[in-house]
């Protein structure tokens, strides 16, 4: 099969496209599908640095990729009482999940997989699995809830866009930083757009006069003094209510680096109300962009750039 690999931690350059490549086989307890289209996630390039070894551990050779859409193509033995979620799936079902073997493939395992509803399209069904759960673990962790003031650092990115809807959508007020060019987006989400840089706390302020009560930081850039304070400084912030997917340092500041994915019971529950959401047009991921699977490096260094305004799709 066609597949991109990677031998060793570093740049770009290290991922090959790979023909001839084996085709993974299901084993007891396991689905294999035929991967239509490839969510592109910064964790994918974090991980080929070997930045996030400690939530991702790499096994040599490795194919990239966490979250795919695709048809189920074949089923291992003793699927029904596997314990992994996939009763009921048959050969030909579309899906839409995270893959145990690597997504920028055409094959794989799935992992946590949902079904993918009648109308929404391979593009969009790659996008959700990774930003729908990740907006919605972190939303969960900091407790955030109806009636209460949520700052979102980097909420016009995939993850952060996500998570100022399903936010919205819960009656939380969100306060949400990004680059001026992005603010029309973030109201048309329900979003008050701040800008980032200098100064941040105070147009936060400025944006929520009565407080900010929870803070998500999606985007990094050394924000995380800023949350404390916008919660109250030292000594009075409550850090449990703060959390990061982008800070690696947050360790060193009390905060949780939230970079695991949840239960799977409940995480296939959420992303099957989520894809039918996105069917329905109540939730919505943003496509920048479309490339053949053998532009995966091309792919993962306008990921890393940070200047794609939407989600990086690869196609098998």
């Amino acid at each position: 099969m066609e597949a991109i690999v990677y031998e060793e931690f570093g740049g770009p350059e290290v991922l090959r496209h790979a023909t001839g490549v084996a085709v993974p086989e299901p084993g007891p307890g396991e689905v294999r599908v035929r991967v239509a289209a490839v969510g592109v996630n910064p964790v994918d390039w974090k991980r080929r640095y070997g930045w996030v070894e400690e939530f991702y551990p790499t096994t040599f050779p490795a194919v990239p990729g966490l979250e795919f859409a695709g048809t189920v193509d074949a089923i291992g033995e003793d699927v029904e009482g596997s314990g992994e979620g996939f009763s009921g799936l048959a050969v030909g079902d579309e899906v839409l999940g995270w893959t145990k073997t690597g997504a920028y493939a055409e094959y794989a395992i799935a992992g946590i997989v949902a079904p993918k509803p009648a109308g929404l399209s391979w593009e969009a069904a790659a996008s959700l699995p990774v930003a729908g759960e990740t907006a919605q673990r972190v939303l969960d962790l900091i407790g955030v809830r109806e009636g209460e003031t949520l700052f979102l650092h980097g909420a016009a990115g995939v993850v952060g866009s996500v998570a100022v809807q399903l936010a919205v959508a819960a009656g939380i007020t969100v306060v949400g930083s990004a680059s001026e060019s992005n603010h029309a987006y973030l109201r048309e989400l329900g979003a008050i757009p701040v800008a980032y840089g200098d100064g941040l706390a105070e147009r936060v302020g400025a944006a929520a006069p009565d407080g900010v009560d929870a803070v998500f930081d999606a985007a990094g850039h050394g924000v995380l003094p800023v949350a404390i304070e916008l919660l109250g400084g030292e000594g009075t912030a409550d850090r449990r209510r703060i959390a990061t997917i982008a800070a690696t340092d947050a360790a060193e500041y009390g905060i949780t680096f939230s970079g695991v994915v949840g239960d799977p019971d409940a995480v296939r529950a959420a992303l099957t109300a989520q894809a039918r959401q996105a069917v329905e047009g109540t939730l919505a991921v943003r496509i920048a962009e479309t490339l053949p699977l053998k532009e995966a490096a091309r792919a993962q260094e306008l990921s890393e750039s940070g200047h794609v305004r939407g989600k990086l799709v690869l196609l098998p």
